[in-house]
């Protein structure tokens, strides 16, 4: 376990995107689990197509916009997870380690932008 190399957060963002479209695929086909599905699939699968688009940023401002969209894209996500297991839609065991990515994701992405920010005020 020591000498496992850390996934890239391209990978992870990505590997993200594609569970959520798995979990989408398996809803049921209610119109209820259907339309909280269209909600997690929308924001699940931009938390990587912001990423990169912060990742190839030309500035810490324009770095730090694109990955507060992320933190947004991320933040929704959990909150559609929550309603479908707390809609009875989707299991708690299904979502939960889903859920903890997300989880995982955001504490990732908070705190490369609390550096960032120190670091653009530093500069000042």
């Amino acid at each position: 376990m020591e000498n496992e190399k850390p996934v890239d957060l391209r990978t992870r963002t990505s590997d993200f995107a594609l569970r959520i479209i798995k979990l989408y695929v398996s809803l049921p086909k209610t119109t209820e689990a259907q339309v909280l599905g269209k909600q997690v699939l929308r924001s699940g699968t931009s938390v990587g197509a912001n990423y990169r688009e912060g990742h190839r940023a030309k500035s810490d401002a324009d770095i730090v916009n694109k990955f507060e969209s992320v933190l947004q894209e991320l933040d929704e996500t959990d909150y559609w997870l929550d309603l479908l297991v707390r809609s009875g839609i989707l299991s708690a065991a299904k979502a939960e380690s889903l859920i903890k990515e997300t989880n995982e994701l955001i504490a990732i992405f908070t705190t490369i932008v609390t550096k960032i920010k120190k670091r653009m005020k530093d500069k000042r």
